[in-house]
């Protein structure tokens, strides 16, 4: 079977098998069994096929990592575990932020603490105007998956909506610039989720706690885990499935 994943991701990234085989130090016609015959380059050859890509190796090849190997280097992707994301010190949101420049993702219901940063703004018009692409998702404050939210988060049943409201009309100045794009999500959240580039910040919800005093997992994408994008994957669900504020 071909390999489309494969052939895709060349096609994205402009590269031909030409080139990837100059790049690696093999035979084209090598890079394009790896195509059309879905042929397994050795580990050394994934490793550089994937930086070269920006994919992930488990992306590419499925079945080029035994699932206990897998399972090692998704525990290697936890860089430190906090028992409340509140706990982050500021330092690491400033690096993370400051560094970024190719993505930038969020996914939550309010994130009202980044507005607390009055650089953001311009920081995040300056990435894109620089090339990066910054997705924001909110949660759409008229869902009925914001209300149960904050409901079960004991603070009443609007209070949510009302910060969703709030944290939108920080980030209204951003909404039309090219390479940043604004929705809003009506589904269950089960993890707030912040992407720099190869980093993240996933923030697990647990019943009747804010998300504040909820732990946070920093990550590091490494290209044969699994754990990074497995939440990246979950972000493009979600926001496949999100609309444009109702400003």
């Amino acid at each position: 079977m071909p390999n489309e994943r494969l052939r895709d991701a060349l096609l994205r990234n402009g590269l031909t098998p030409e080139q990837v085989a100059n790049g690696i130090g093999v035979d084209p016609k090598t890079v394009e069994r790896w195509i059309t015959k879905g042929r397994t380059p050795y580990a050394k050859h994934r490793h550089a096929i994937a930086a070269l890509v920006r994919e992930a190796e488990n992306y590419l090849w499925p079945d080029a990592v035994a699932p206990e190997r897998a399972t090692e280097i998704g525990g290697s992707e936890v860089i430190k575990v906090y028992p409340h994301r509140n706990s982050i010190p500021r330092e690491l949101w400033s690096r993370l932020i400051d560094n970024a420049a190719e993505e930038v993702e969020v996914l939550v219901y309010v994130g009202m603490f980044l507005t607390e940063d009055r650089n953001l703004i311009k920081a995040f018009r300056e990435k894109a105007q620089a090339g990066a692409r910054i997705r924001l998702l909110f949660g759409d404050p008229a869902s009925r998956e914001v209300v149960r939210r904050s409901t079960e988060e004991g603070i009443g049943k609007n209070a949510i909506a009302a910060k969703i409201g709030q944290t939108l009309a920080f980030f209204r100045p951003l909404d039309g610039e090219p390479g940043i794009d604004i929705r809003c999500h009506g589904t269950t959240l089960y993890n707030s989720l912040y992407r720099f580039d190869d980093e993240m910040i996933v923030n697990p919800h647990i019943y009747g706690f804010q998300a504040a005093h909820a732990p946070a997992l920093h990550l590091r994408r490494l290209s044969a885990g699994d754990l990074f994008d497995s939440y990246s994957e979950s972000f493009e669900t979600v926001w496949k499935a999100a609309k444009p504020p109702k400003w």
